[in-house]
């Protein structure tokens, strides 16, 4: 029964070259589910235990992992194909010119497979980081894929954004600045207005704010003279990277607010045309008399 044979083939001269019997098939699946065995007792409980002990961030045991289990992977495969019977050195040169082909068809798959490999290993952006894609979209990484990451953004929405992406484009990782980052709110004011005063009242807004950092401490400064305002900058330091665009939201409230009660004046753009005289108007000339 060990012996039946599933497929059979023939070399050039007609000769037996090899054959799939069950005894293969079986041993295949025995070194698939070894393998499967072998890789959860190794992450789920030794280097489990190796991460608590050392205390590795979550980024890292999701690069180690998903490094160990391509590389075990890839040897498994490699030894179900010769359990089935087949020659390596004989499949790898009969596919050498198709496998050309495919890669030529799948450039840019194969591109994304590559940069992720480099993702786990340089550890740029890792599972936990909050990036900002090209755009200004802004999400959490969820989850690095051997050809594509997801990210959940701050609507809560999944998207997936191929690993080329993150590598061959500029991206923001936001939890790679010492977990603080500083941030602007422009400000434009009426000519005329108190600059001390509107100085002291947006670093009150900003002190005042729950998610600003009292150290670093707010700024202001005072950027320009600008076509219809003084053009001001509040610069502030926050940790929280995810909710920034809500947390300068509720800044600006706070700062209209703030004029309001100070009767500082918010201008918009105005011109003043100046003009120095009309021109005459020409008087229209006489209609021609007939002649009798």
């Amino acid at each position: 029964m060990a012996e039946y044979s599933f497929f059979n083939w023939n070399d050039s001269q007609g000769n037996l070259a090899g054959k799939i019997t069950v005894l293969h098939v079986l041993r295949a699946i025995a070194i698939f589910y070894a393998f499967r065995l072998f890789l959860k007792v190794l992450t789920g409980y030794f280097l489990r235990s190796y991460y608590t002990r050392t205390k590795i961030d979550v980024g890292s045991q999701f690069a180690i992992n998903r490094l160990l289990t391509y590389l075990i992977y890839l040897i498994g495969v490699l030894l179900i194909v010769q359990a089935m019977g087949f020659d390596l050195l004989v499949i790898w040169t009969g596919a050498a010119a198709l496998l050309v082909g495919i890669g030529i068809g799948l450039q840019q798959t194969f591109n994304d497979l590559i940069c992720g490999v480099i993702i786990l290993f340089e550890r740029s952006v890792k599972v936990g980081d909050v990036v900002e894609l090209t755009g200004h979209q802004v999400g959490t990484v969820r989850k690095v894929g051997a050809r594509t990451s997801v990210l959940e953004t701050r609507d809560d929405i999944i998207i997936f954004v191929p690993n080329s992406k993150l590598i061959g484009e500029n991206v923001t990782n936001w939890s790679q600045v010492s977990r603080i980052a500083r941030f602007h709110v422009p400000v434009g004011v009426a000519y005329g207005s108190d600059t001390k005063l509107v100085q002291e009242t947006l670093l009150k807004v900003a002190k005042d704010h729950r998610s600003v950092l009292s150290s670093p401490a707010p700024s202001v400064r005072f950027l320009q003279f600008g076509d219809s305002s003084l053009d001001f900058d509040l610069l502030f330091y926050s940790r929280d990277f995810l909710r920034i665009e809500d947390v300068k939201s509720d800044i600006r409230f706070k700062i209209d607010e703030a004029f309001r009660a100070g009767k500082i004046e918010v201008p918009f753009p105005q011109r003043d045309l100046w003009i120095k005289g009309f021109p005459k108007a020409t008087a229209p000339a006489a209609p021609a008399k007939e002649e009798e």
